[in-house]
């Protein structure tokens, strides 16, 4: 029976960033992903050529954690322009960050997008939640997103038009219901940094991390059936002995192994891609329904922001649909697709469609009070991943560290006891 110091249970980016730690610090682990490679919600599947990743997701350059612990370097970053094109009555306008993108900044002035009032209080909004470090962020008081808005003044207009479909595709909830504290990190981090993807796709974040870690501290395919104080039972029948087990799964999956109840609902989501000859938004921007009308939520052009999404001379278009679509949304976002782009859209190619039911915890006040919830879930167990912070890749991240650093202290203290 084979006996590892640590165990960790999933190779998502908390579970790697766990392991990362602890090498670093010198303690041997051996980390369990039940699927055929890491990276978890994170990862990347390449179908003729394009690079889709499973669900469309950004990496957002300020987050301090992925500064820590990734090589933006060698990820070859490409970032998307700063703002959005919405989508309004028939048009498209555009809706940048002035402080970033001062040439558009007449054409968000003038786009039926709120008020003038509206974006002058998008720029004391973005100075406010860049005022002071971050950890100020999250000791203001905690409410709903839409009554954060409201209560700064912000009309129906621009909430309607533009903070329901931008912050609906980053929560996936286009009610908006979202903690005040995450609205408030989530915004700090995009004016603060760039929005990119890797060259390799989103999946290229877990890949680096892994690389860097003993080629024999990760099995794949080793998914995990049950687990006690001491041992990890796999659904192979294999007994693994452990010290102390890290439980790195999402939520469901990581209630079912404790026996608990899952601690937080999770937010659905569809995302579709396309194949075309030519891509319908030549830049590397956002688009968001500004109608609030049919399926779409948001859409982009992968290839546009790296060209290594799609083979020479064809684009990738990535849609998303909030919640788990049923049949036929592939025929309905056509449509819309249709009447935003011509019947140029006839031509595309249908590539996949990811329905990803838990895709992100919902965080609903008093979800973030306090931020970092405790690593502990038992006498040697410990548990990390993005519903134990903030529901990002920072979130999963920072989690993933604060146990592994909770691991070294431990192990300092049992090497300095008089017992040893």
């Amino acid at each position: 029976m084979s006996k590892y110091p640590v165990i960790i249970i999933g190779g998502g980016l908390a579970g790697l960033a766990c392991a990362s730690r602890l090498h670093q610090a010198g303690i041997d682990f051996q980390l369990l992903e039940a699927s055929s490679d890491v990276g978890g919600r994170a990862r990347t599947d390449e179908v003729d050529g394009f690079l889709l990743d499973r669900g469309f997701q950004v990496l957002l350059t300020a987050y301090p954690e992925a500064k820590r612990l990734l090589d933006y370097e060698a990820l070859k970053l490409a970032r998307f322009s700063p703002g959005a094109l919405i989508r309004r009555q028939g048009r498209f306008y555009r809706f940048a960050d002035p402080w970033r993108s001062p040439r558009h900044a007449v054409a968000t002035v003038l786009a039926p997008v709120g008020s003038f009032s509206d974006k002058l209080r998008v720029s004391r909004l973005r100075a406010g939640v860049c005022r002071g470090k971050l950890e100020d962020v999250f000791q203001r008081p905690e409410t709903r997103t839409i009554d954060t808005l409201r209560g700064r003044g912000f009309s129906d207009s621009i909430i309607e038009r533009f903070f329901r479909p931008f912050l609906g595709g980053v929560f996936l909830d286009r009610k908006l219901e979202t903690s005040s504290r995450m609205f408030e990190f989530v915004f700090r981090m995009f004016a603060t940094g760039a929005a990119a993807l890797p060259a390799g796709g989103m999946g290229a974040m877990a890949q680096q991390i892994a690389e860097a870690l003993p080629a024999d501290s990760i099995r794949t395919a080793a998914a995990v059936d049950s687990l006690d104080e001491t041992n990890v039972r796999l659904k192979s029948g294999e007994v693994l002995q452990t010290e102390q087990v890290v439980i790195a799964c999402e939520a469901p999956a990581a209630a079912k192994l404790l026996g608990n109840p899952v601690p937080t609902p999770g937010r659905g989501v569809t995302c579709i891609y396309f194949a075309a000859d030519n891509p319908p938004i030549k830049e590397p921007i956002l688009v968001l329904n500004g109608d609030g009308v049919g399926p779409i939520n948001n859409l982009c052009v992968p290839s546009e922001v790296a060209s290594s999404y799609a083979p020479p001379g064809k684009a990738l278009i990535s849609v998303t649909v909030l919640g788990v679509a049923g049949d036929g949304i592939e025929d309905e976002v056509r449509s819309q697709l249709r009447d935003w782009f011509g019947a140029v859209v006839n031509a595309w190619r249908h590539l996949r469609t990811y329905r990803i039911p838990f895709a992100l915890p919902a965080q609903t006040p008093p979800a973030l009070s306090p931020v970092a919830k405790p690593a502990r879930c038992g006498e040697r167990r410990f548990c990390c991943g993005d519903y134990l912070d903030t529901a990002s890749i920072q979130g999963a991240m920072s989690t993933g560290r604060r146990v592994a650093e909770e691991l070294i202290a431990l192990q300092g203290q049992s090497t300095t006891s008089p017992d040893r």
